[in-house]
Order: structure tokens, then sequence, then C-alpha cells
């Protein structure tokens, strides 16, 4: 298991940047798609082609963040984790979707209700 401290975290996300911007903007198509199917009414975004072409696209992105080493832990919203270690307690430094930085952690065994600022 890959394990970061906070500045190869931070080096990460903004390596990632791009590919979370897009899985945003993708998570979001696809959702108009699949509540445009379900209505049976057009979107200016197409069909079932569309749909099924976001999806391959989402997960696509989302084993490329995993082949990181990163552990997505939500979707909507986006949640990645990075396995870390603080004086020997594993921990997870935490960014959620909004957040500008990695400023973030938990112990693994707490998850996100234990979240503290990283000093």
């Amino acid at each position: 298991m890959e394990h970061f401290d906070v500045a190869t975290a931070r080096a990460e996300i903004a390596r990632l940047r791009p590919l979370i911007d897009e899985l945003i903007t993708r998570r979001a198509d696809a959702a108009e798609l699949a509540a445009a199917q379900e209505r049976g009414a057009p979107t200016a975004l197409g069909g079932v082609p569309e749909f099924k072409a976001a999806q391959a696209r989402l997960d696509e992105i989302v084993t490329e963040i995993q082949d990181a080493g990163v552990e997505l832990k939500g979707l909507a919203p986006l949640l990645l984790d990075f396995p870390s270690e603080f004086d020997g307690v594993p921990v997870l430094l935490c960014w959620l979707e909004g957040d500008p930085d990695i400023n973030w952690y938990h112990r693994r065994d707490l998850g996100f209700a234990g979240r503290r600022r990283l000093d």
C-alpha cells in the first residue's frame, strides 16, 4: 500500500486535479443523462450512448485515481483519502470536494467523523 506524507499527498492532489475536475463534470453529465432516460425526455447531452460513454469514462478516472494509491471513499461529494501514518498510528489524509487543499486527516479506525485539521 502506498503511503503519503503531507507534502506528497498535496503534490498528488495537484497532479490529479485535471482528472478530479473531469470526474466532477462527467458525474454531473451522467446524472443528467440518467434522469433524462428515466423521464423519457431528451437532453442536450444526448441519450443512451452518451450515458454509457460517461459511465465508462468515470470508471476509467476512478481506476486511475486508485492506481495512484489514493482511496476513493465517496463519489458525490468526491472524497479522497491518502494513506499515511503519524507517530506510528495509521491515518488517512483527507480531501473532500470543495477543499482547496489537503488540510484534514483522521485515524483509519475513526473514519470521516474523526477528521481533524492538520497542524
